[in-house]
């Protein structure tokens, strides 16, 4: 009776299987860490525009692994955000953060921001800040007379102040009404305008 034969080992074989083995254990741990660390967050469903009123179809909620440094927002939130307006584009797809939404967008409907470039000399000696209510008054020209009568002045809110490009100049962005953005803006531009601070108090 002949010895049976003699079984041949194929160590690439083994080797190929224990990598399949190893490979496949990996796999399970990296799916059970994305689907445990996952979060509900808000979704951008269809592109929002700068501006525009966020509709319950423009959002969506969304199972993802999110880095905690980003400030997503949580997927119960998202009726919270219908009816605000977008603070920038919102491209589809895209996860929405606190920066995106805002209750209202500057300028709204109805206002125009206008850019006011004056001197210190020309300012409240009481630093400016946003949403403070301000009066652009016209100055007299080179021969210094004041005109006789009510002084021409247009009301409005601070939104934001910037360095002028002239040296020595402050930029106050100004929030006014549609009807007197263009007189505003053409006043501003002889450089023939003070702004005065109006009472804080409410």
């Amino acid at each position: 009776m002949e010895p049976a034969p003699k079984l041949r080992r194929r160590p690439m074989l083994v080797a190929a299987s224990v990598a399949a083995v190893v490979l496949g254990a990996m796999l399970g741990v990296w799916t059970w860490t994305s689907v445990s660390d996952a979060q509900s967050v808000v979704a951008v469903r269809n592109t929002i525009a700068r501006g525009a009123t966020i509709a319950e179809n423009d959002l969506i909620t969304v199972q993802v692994g999110v880095d905690p440094s980003l400030k997503t927002t949580p997927g119960g939130d998202l009726r919270k955000l219908i009816g605000q307006r977008a603070a920038m584009d919102m491209s589809a797809g895209s996860l929405v953060t606190a920066e995106d939404v805002a209750p209202t967008v500057i300028p709204p409907a109805g206002q125009s921001v206008v850019g006011v470039a004056l001197p210190a000399s020309l300012l409240p000696g009481e630093p400016l800040r946003a949403g403070d209510q301000v009066r652009v008054v016209s100055t007299p020209g080179a021969d210094g007379n004041v005109a006789a009568g009510p002084q021409v002045q247009i009301a409005a809110t601070v939104v934001s102040l910037h360095p002028g490009a002239d040296q020595g100049k402050i930029v106050v962005s100004v929030l006014v009404g549609q009807d007197k953005a263009a007189e505003l803006a053409a006043r501003a531009a002889t450089g023939r305008v003070a702004m005065v601070l109006d009472p804080r108090e409410r």
